[in-house]
């Protein structure tokens, strides 16, 4: 697999994609609140093809604030069934974070289960508060920079500067 940034070319592919993987009505979740009309972040928007050129995964980044403090929201973040198993998932937030921390940002966060996303060095973020009806435990948060969490708390918002 060869991951690259996503161009406006593959947004219907990825957008099949991540009806594909995740349930009906998934813009209706409080996390797509956030990304109403402001852009993804770019370089943080990747897509995994393999030597076909073949869509195997996807992941985007939004910005979003806690109060003064900017994060990346990581998601959403999807492998095609036929390449799961295979570490694709991994590979893409991987990358997501490491391109982030290199484009200058502090933190990145997310909604998602604890257990999965803790191999990537996510901890829950009981400070901080996404729209409803989203569950305390599944929000989640990385320090690309030590004590980037360190006091941010609140309300989870847009972003659109």
């Amino acid at each position: 697999m060869k991951l690259r940034p996503e161009r406006d070319e593959d947004w219907w592919e990825v957008e099949a994609l991540f009806d594909l993987c995740f349930a009906p009505g998934r813009e209706a979740l409080s996390s797509y609140r956030l990304r109403d009309d402001v852009p993804p972040v770019g370089p943080l928007c990747l897509v995994a093809r393999d030597d076909d050129g073949i869509l195997g995964g996807a992941i985007r980044g939004w910005p979003v604030r806690i109060g003064a403090a900017r994060a990346i929201l990581l998601g959403p973040v999807a492998v095609h069934p036929t390449r799961q198993g295979e570490g694709l998932g991994g590979l893409l937030i991987r990358a997501q974070v490491a391109e982030a921390a290199r484009q200058g940002w502090d933190r990145v966060m997310l909604v998602g289960d604890a257990p999965y996303y803790a191999r990537f060095g996510f901890e829950r973020l009981p400070d901080v508060r996404m729209p409803p009806p989203t569950n305390p435990d599944r929000v989640l948060g990385l320090a690309l920079k030590p004590g980037a969490w360190s006091g941010i708390a609140g309300q989870v918002e847009r972003d659109k500067d």
